[in-house]
C-alpha cells in the first residue's frame, strides 16, 4: 500500500523540467511542443483577459523608459510571425497592472480602432496606457501608418482623459519609442 505524503513531504516540481524526458530527439520535440503550448495558453489568457494580478500593485513591474517596455515584451513579441498590438495598463506609480492583446494582424499590418485600444483602460479605470506592437520583419522603424495611428490614439486619449505614455515598436532585438522620436504629437 503506498504511503500518503503529508503537506511537508510534497515536492514542488517545475512545470516542464528539462530532465522530464530522456535527452533524445523525440524527447526534445515533446518538450518544445509543451513549451509552445504554454506560450499559446499565455497568449490566449492575455487575449481573453484572463489575468493574474499581483495582490499588491507594488509587486507589479514598473516602467520608467522604453527599454523597460522592451525588456517586458520583447522576448515574446519579437518572435511572433504576425503583427500584434498590445496595451499595457499603467497605474499612477508607473506599475503595469495589466496587459491585453488587442489585435492580431498579418505579417505586415494590423487594423486598429481607438475604442478597442482604450476599452481595457476604461474598464480597469487606469490613468495611463502604453501601446506596443511588433514588426515581424525585425525592423522596428515606425511606418507612416504607425505614426498616423499613434497621433489618432493620442487625440482619443486626450478626449478620454487617459494618458498615452508611449507607443513602442518591437522588431527583433531592437525597439523604437515613438515618444522618444517626437512622433506622438
Amino acid at each position: 500500500m503506498p504511503r500518503k505524503k503529508n503537506a511537508k513531504q510534497t515536492e514542488t516540481l517545475p512545470l516542464i523540467p528539462d530532465t522530464a524526458l530522456p535527452p533524445t530527439k523525440e524527447g526534445q520535440a515533446v518538450l518544445d511542443a509543451l513549451r509552445s503550448n504554454l506560450n499559446l495558453l499565455g497568449e490566449l489568457a492575455a487575449r481573453y483577459e484572463v489575468a493574474v494580478k499581483p495582490e499588491d500593485p507594488e509587486d507589479a513591474p514598473s516602467i520608467n523608459c522604453s527599454q523597460d517596455i522592451y525588456d517586458l515584451l520583447g522576448p515574446e513579441m519579437s518572435k511572433l510571425a504576425q503583427e500584434q498590438l498590445r496595451v499595457l495598463l499603467v497605474n499612477t506609480k508607473n506599475h503595469i497592472v495589466g496587459q491585453r492583446v488587442i489585435y492580431q494582424g498579418n505579417v505586415n499590418s494590423c487594423q486598429i480602432r481607438a475604442a478597442e485600444v482604450f476599452r481595457p483602460a476604461v474598464v480597469e479605470a487606469v490613468p495611463s496606457i502604453i501601446v506596443a506592437h511588433n514588426h515581424p520583419s525585425t525592423d522596428p522603424s515606425p511606418s507612416p501608418e504607425d505614426v498616423l495611428i499613434t497621433r489618432k490614439l493620442k487625440q482619443a486619449a486626450e478626449l478620454l482623459d487617459i494618458e498615452l505614455l508611449d507607443h513602442v515598436v518591437i522588431g527583433g532585438k531592437r525597439h523604437v519609442s515613438l515618444k522618444k522620436k517626437g512622433l506622438m504629437s
